[in-house]
This record gives C-alpha cells, sequence and structure tokens, in this order.
C-alpha cells in the first residue's frame, strides 16, 4: 500500500498498518541519522525517536502525500539537538584486520574529512541531497529554507569540497 492509504487506515484504528508504514521509511531514516552521529546505536535510538515522535502526534498530521517530507523533519530537528550535545568518546577502539574494512574507513574517513569543512547548513544541505537523495523542494520542507537558498548551500558545498579534496 502507498503511504496515504496506510496512514488513513491508521486514522481509522487500525493500528497493525503502522509497522508496514515505519518498514516504508525506517532504512532511509536509519541511514540519515547515522550520517549525523558516529555512533550506530546512538542513531538507531534517533531513528526510533523519530517514529515515536511521528505517531505521538500522529492524530494532527495533515496527509498531503509529503508523510516522508514530514520523517525527515522530525529526524532533522532529533540530529540537530543531537550535535549540540556534548561528545564523550571511549579510550579503546576496536580495529577490523580486514583490508576491505579498513578502504571503506578510509573513504567515509574522507567524506567525513571533507563534509565537516562545510558550515552545518552546507553540511545539512548535502547529506540530503547527495545521501538522501532528496530533491531541493524535499530539502526546502525539511529545514525550513527558500528552495533558492537550498540550491546555492549545495552548489557552494560542493565548490567547496572539490577544492579541497585531497
Amino acid at each position: 500500500m502507498r503511504d496515504e492509504e496506510l496512514i488513513q487506515q491508521i486514522k481509522r484504528g487500525h493500528t497493525e498498518y503502522a509497522n508496514e508504514l515505519i518498514e516504508h521509511h525506517y532504512s532511509s531514516i536509519l541511514r540519515y541519522c547515522t550520517w549525523h552521529c558516529s555512533d550506530p546505536e546512538r542513531a538507531e535510538d534517533l531513528t526510533q525517536e523519530t517514529f515515536l515522535r511521528a505517531f505521538r502526534d500522529f492524530s494532527q498530521y495533515a496527509d498531503q502525500g509529503k508523510f516522508r517530507a514530514y520523517l525527515y523533519t522530525i529526524a532533522y530537528h532529533l540530529c540537530v539537538d543531537e550535535s549540540r550535545k556534548p561528545r564523550f568518546y571511549p579510550l579503546d577502539e576496536d580495529v577490523g584486520d580486514s583490508k576491505d574494512q579498513f578502504s571503506e574507513i578510509e573513504n567515509e574517513d574522507e567524506i567525513n574529512s571533507l563534509l565537516k569543512r562545510l558550515s552545518p547548513p552546507q553540511r545539512e544541505a548535502i547529506i540530503l541531497r547527495f545521501a538522501e537523495q532528496q530533491s531541493f523542494r524535499e530539502i526546502s520542507k525539511i529545514t525550513g529554507i527558500p528552495i533558492r537558498t537550498t540550491q546555492s548551500r549545495v552548489r557552494l558545498a560542493l565548490a567547496i569540497m572539490r577544492k579541497e579534496k585531497p
């Protein structure tokens, strides 16, 4: 079923459709939260909190075919709040011996290094546009900024990343 149909069923009291709605979006919201958190467990917590908040206020949700953007908006605010918290790092880290794992970490480190050179609004626009495959219109709704500003942030961020790429 499409999101709109599932939402209507849930609003009619058929809560068993909630799991199907969650399954439609869980992996993309988790991936989005993972971009913001280095701790996979914390990303999982933020993802679950996103769905809890979405369903807590579900009766107030006005179905306009934008449930995906609604979820990303909730996740966006949770991730912003999370990024403001002080970070504590463990003293020891497990490092795998596999060459494949090392090359993945190296690529991830390069991406994270380039993303850290961007301003928070530019970083957010890049993550939503390329990691989460959101349209400029969706990014605008999620972040609450005009489409033209979103486009400018992506364009400037890409220019910075090209210039800074080692």
